[in-house]
C-alpha cells in the first residue's frame, strides 16, 4: 500500500464529509448514533470474536497485562459501548449554540457560535471501546473522524467500524464521517500529524512516548496529556473511613488506568493514626508501597522511594508514599510531581479544602472523591476523547464542547462605522 495515496484520499473524504456533518440536523445526528448502538448489540457476538482474535495475539506478542486488560471486551462492555452512543445522542447538540449577545452603542449586537473544529483525527492504544466513543462524539459535536487505532486492536477496531458505518448510511450521512484506518502500517501515523490540509486536529490516546512523538511531530494541533500522575493527599483533617474508602478506589479499583491513584500523601498529623491501617489495605490489595523514611517507620515493610517514583505513572500494583507536614507541603509535592492530571485531598477542613482546590494546578481538582471520577462519562459529558492538561482551548475531559469552538457573530440593521 503506498501510505501517503492511502492518506491523501482519507483526509480528502474527510474534508468533505466535514461540511455535511457540520450542517447535519441534531436529529439525523441523532438517529445515525441510535442506529449505530443498534448495530453495536446485534453484532455483539461478532465483536467479541474479533476482539478474542486481538487478545490471544497480544498474550502470543507478549504485551503486558495492563495493556491486555484494556484492550478486553466483554459483553458487558460491548453493551456499555451502545449504551455510551444513546447517552451521546440525548446530550444537547453544541452546534449553532449562540451566546453572549450584546448590543453596541453603535446598534450592532455582537455574540459567539458554537462550531464544529472541523476533521478531528484521534490516534489510540489499545482500548476498542474508543472507537465507538471517538464516533459518538465526533458526531454529535458536527466533526467527521480519522480514527487510527493501535495493530493490537485491529479486528475488534473493523468490526465496531463496520457498525459506526451502517449507523451513517441509515441516517443518510456520509460513511466517510468517520474512517478506520485499516492498515496497522506505523507511517500512518506520520501522515496523520502531517496534514494540516485535511485534519484540523490530533487527539492522541495512550502511553506517553506515543504522545511525546506525536506532540514533538505534529503539524496540526494537538489536544493531549502525557500521563496520570495522581495524588491523594489526606489531609489532617480527614475522617479516617472515608480516606480508607477513596486511597482503595483511586488506587485498586482499575490499575490500568489514567485517573488512577499512583501517590499516596499523608499529613504528619495523622500518619502514625491513619498510614498503617492504609497500607495494610494496599498490602491486602496486592500493592507495593515505595515510601520516604518517615513512612517506612511506620510501615517497615515499604519499599524506600526515590525521587522519580513520586514523579512514576505506574499504571501496576506499585504506590509511592511520602508523609508531609502539612496541606501547603502537599500542594507544594503536588504542584512539582503531578502530571496536572487529577489530584484530590481527603478533609473536613473547608479552608484546606478550598485552597487545595484553587492552588493545585491539575485539570480536574477533587475533595473527598476518588480519582477515578476524572472521567467524560462520570462528569455528565456522555462520553469523552480524552483528557488534556493542556491549557488553551480544552482542558481535563474532553467532550462535545471541547470538540468545538466558537466563532464571532454580528447582527446589524444597516450599521455602518462612523
Amino acid at each position: 500500500m503506498d501510505i501517503e495515496q492511502y492518506m491523501t484520499g482519507v483526509g480528502q473524504a474527510a474534508r468533505a464529509a466535514s461540511y455535511a456533518t457540520a450542517k447535519a440536523s441534531t436529529a439525523a445526528k441523532n438517529a445515525a448514533l441510535r442506529a449505530m448502538a443498534a448495530a453495536i448489540r446485534e453484532n455483539c457476538a461478532g465483536l467479541l470474536a474479533a476482539n478474542a482474535e486481538d487478545v490471544a495475539q497480544a498474550r502470543r506478542d507478549g504485551l503486558d497485562e495492563a495493556m491486555i486488560d484494556r484492550l478486553t471486551l466483554t459483553a458487558k462492555s460491548v453493551e456499555a459501548m451502545a449504551q455510551g452512543l444513546e447517552q451521546v445522542a440525548a446530550l444537547p447538540d453544541p452546534v449553532g449554540e449562540v451566546t453572549d449577545m450584546k448590543r453596541r452603542p453603535s446598534g450592532i449586537q455582537v455574540g459567539k457560535m458554537r462550531v464544529p473544529l472541523g476533521v478531528v483525527g484521534i490516534i489510540y492504544e489499545a482500548r476498542p471501546n474508543v472507537t465507538a466513543d471517538a464516533a459518538a462524539l465526533c458526531l454529535k459535536s458536527g466533526n467527521a473522524a480519522v480514527l487510527r487505532g493501535g495493530k493490537e486492536a485491529i479486528r475488534a477496531n473493523q468490526a465496531i467500524a463496520a457498525c459506526v458505518r451502517q449507523g451513517l448510511a441509515a441516517a443518510g450521512l456520509p460513511e466517510t464521517a468517520v474512517q478506520v484506518i485499516e492498515t496497522t502500517d506505523r507511517e500512518v501515523v506520520g501522515r496523520m500529524i502531517a496534514l494540516p490540509e485535511y485534519i484540523d486536529v490530533i487527539v492522541p490516546r495512550g502511553g506517553k512516548g506515543l504522545i511525546e512523538r506525536i506532540s514533538q511531530g505534529a503539524k496540526v494541533p494537538v489536544i493531549k496529556h502525557l500521563d496520570g500522575n495522581c495524588h491523594v493527599y489526606v489531609d489532617d483533617a480527614a475522617d479516617p473511613a472515608k480516606a480508607l474508602r477513596i486511597v482503595e478506589n483511586a488506587k485498586t479499583q482499575r490499575l490500568g488506568t489514567c485517573n488512577t491513584a499512583e501517590s499516596l500523601l499523608v499529613a504528619r498529623g495523622v500518619a502514625a493514626a491513619q498510614l498503617p491501617a492504609l497500607a495494610r489495605m494496599l498490602a491486602a490489595k496486592g500493592v507495593e508501597l515505595r515510601g520516604c523514611e518517615e513512612t517506612r517507620r511506620l510501615v517497615p515493610e515499604a519499599k524506600p522511594a526515590t525521587e522519580e517514583d513520586h514523579a512514576t505513572e505506574y499504571l501496576a500494583a506499585i504506590i509511592s508514599v511520602k508523609v508531609v507536614a502539612d496541606v501547603d507541603e502537599a500542594i507544594a509535592h503536588i504542584n512539582k510531581y503531578s502530571s496536572k492530571h487529577t489530584d484530590a485531598i481527603v478533609t473536613e477542613n473547608y479552608t484546606h479544602a478550598m485552597r487545595f482546590l484553587r492552588e493545585v494546578d491539575s485539570s480536574s481538582v477533587m475533595v473527598n472523591a476518588s480519582t477515578r471520577f476524572a472521567d467524560g462519562f462520570e462528569y455528565g459529558l456522555g462520553a469523552e476523547i480524552g483528557i488534556s492538561t493542556d491549557k488553551f482551548h480544552a482542558r481535563g475531559p474532553v467532550g462535545l464542547e471541547g470538540l468545538t469552538s466558537q466563532k464571532w457573530i454580528v447582527l446589524g440593521d444597516g450599521e455602518v462605522r462612523g
